[in-house]
C-alpha cells in the first residue's frame, strides 16, 4: 500500500470526551472537510486511511474515530487554513459586519472582539471599505453552526458544523 501500513477503514466515531484522545493518530482537516464523512485522508503521519462514517453531523475537533475493533484510533483536528481575521473600532462596527457576512451567507468563526472567515479578497475589500480592520492569518478555524446545524438531512453543503 502506501509504505505506513495498510488502510484502515474508520467506521465508529466518539465524542469529544470519549475515546482514548493520548495515544492517537491525529487527523488534521479543514472544516469543509470535516463535513465529508467518507472517503481517503492522511493522519499527520502520513498514514492512510478511509473514512466510511454514517452521514449525519460534520466531525467536531476532539471527536475519535476508530476501526470496527478500535485497535486504531485517530483524533480530528482543525487543520490551519488561511483566514480573514476581522477586527473593528467598536462593537457595533464588528456586529454590523457579523450582519452583512451573515446576508452572504459566509461561514463565521465568532471570537471575543473578531471574527474569523475564510480568505477572501472580495470580502476583504467589502470589510477594509467600512473601516474595519482585516489581517490575514493561516489559523484552525471553527465556524459557527447556524440556524440548521442541528437539523439533520438538510445541507447546503456548508463548511459550517
Amino acid at each position: 500500500m502506501d509504505g505506513a501500513g495498510e488502510l484502515v477503514e474508520l467506521c465508529s466515531r466518539h465524542p469529544v470526551e470519549g475515546g482514548a484522545a493520548g495515544s492517537a493518530l491525529l487527523l488534521p482537516l479543514s472544516a469543509e472537510e470535516r463535513t465529508r464523512l467518507r472517503g481517503r485522508r492522511r493522519t499527520a503521519c502520513g498514514r492512510a486511511v478511509l473514512l466510511q462514517l454514517p452521514r449525519t453531523e460534520p466531525l467536531q475537533p476532539g471527536e475519535v474515530l476508530s476501526d470496527a475493533c478500535h485497535s486504531l484510533e485517530v483524533k480530528v483536528v482543525a487543520a490551519p487554513e488561511p483566514l480573514l481575521v476581522v477586527r473593528a473600532p467598536s462593537p457595533l462596527a464588528l456586529l454590523r459586519a457579523a450582519y452583512h457576512l451573515g446576508n452572504r451567507h459566509v461561514a463565521l468563526e465568532l471570537q471575543e472582539g473578531e471574527l474569523r472567515l475564510l480568505e477572501d479578497s472580495v470580502l476583504a475589500e467589502m470589510l477594509r471599505r467600512r473601516g474595519l480592520q482585516v489581517e490575514t492569518g493561516c489559523l484552525p478555524f471553527h465556524p459557527e453552526g447556524g440556524a440548521y446545524a442541528a437539523a439533520h438531512g438538510h445541507s447546503h453543503a456548508d463548511p459550517r458544523p
